[in-house]
């Protein structure tokens, strides 16, 4: 299948300032573009790009003072797959995880697993691992967080969303990957484009997703606590320990959104 997506996010700076936007498709997807995936801006500024330490496309821009938009529209060729379904097999033991994985298995910034280790060995310890221990996570997460873009905080951890159960969709990730790191099993917290492709479309405005993946029988695997059921059509910008290292935007000043407005949907092909 055909998507189109891309964005429409506007800034208003007060003076200069420096910015780092994580707004491309990853490269791990270039192969699968139709059209360029271009950032422009109005007014036109000169932008580079760079791989960070976890593959993701960053770019570099010095916003001048006032109204800056950033743009794009990309078409870009999907397999049409849901989510691939687990194997039902058990956690890969730690002394056999490569050595890259094992940053996954750790505390970071949003998933602070170390608070939560005993809550998740006395609710997910009996179970076997691995397939059936992931699904119950994701289940316990999607009942323990309710979906509200009032209640949105870019302070909340994993552990303010146990004792909050209110959250957007990169809480419910954040809560998961968490709870998989207490059980040994090696998380990373993912950002893209997630169209209602296949679904009842969402009453709320189109946003940018965070979902998660695992490690496990030697490859990573997608998974999602908010929908809870395989999707369709994910694009994938970031991935990394947490949201903290797939920021949609980071400003070294001020820089005050005043638009936002995503596009993800199925294109008819000719």
């Amino acid at each position: 299948m055909l998507i189109e997506a891309g964005h429409d996010i506007a800034f208003d700076c007060p003076a200069q300032t420096p910015m780092l936007l994580q707004l491309s498709v990853h490269p791990t997807r270039d192969v699968d573009l139709l059209t360029p995936d271009r950032i422009n801006s109005d007014p036109p500024l000169p932008m580079r790009s760079y791989i960070d330490l976890f593959g993701n496309r960053v770019t570099r821009v010095e916003v001048p003072a006032g109204l800056v938009t950033f743009s794009n529209r990309f078409v870009i060729h999907d397999s049409g797959e849901p989510d691939q379904a687990l194997p039902d097999v058990r956690t890969t033991p730690v002394s056999d995880l490569p050595d890259e994985v094992l940053l996954f298995l750790v505390s970071s910034r949003y998933c602070d697993s170390d608070k939560l280790a005993d809550f998740a060995w006395t609710q997910f310890g009996t179970l076997p691992g691995g397939a059936r221990c992931l699904q119950a996570i994701c289940d316990f997460v999607q009942a323990k967080i309710r979906f509200s873009y009032p209640d949105a905080s870019p302070t909340r951890c994993a552990s303010d969303s146990m004792h909050e159960g209110v959250g957007v969709c990169r809480d419910f990730a954040h809560l998961a990957i968490a709870l998989c790191r207490c059980m040994n099993i090696p998380a990373r917290y993912c950002t893209g484009y997630l169209g209602d492709i296949g679904v009842p479309i969402d009453v709320n405005p189109m946003d940018f997703s965070a979902w998660f993946e695992v490690f496990l029988n030697g490859r990573w695997y997608t998974m999602d606590a908010r929908h809870n059921h395989p999707r369709i059509g994910r694009i994938v910008m970031g991935r990394g320990r947490d949201a903290a290292d797939v920021a949609i935007s980071t400003a070294f000043g001020v820089a005050n959104l005043s638009r936002f407005e995503v596009v993800t949907q199925e294109q008819a092909q000719p």
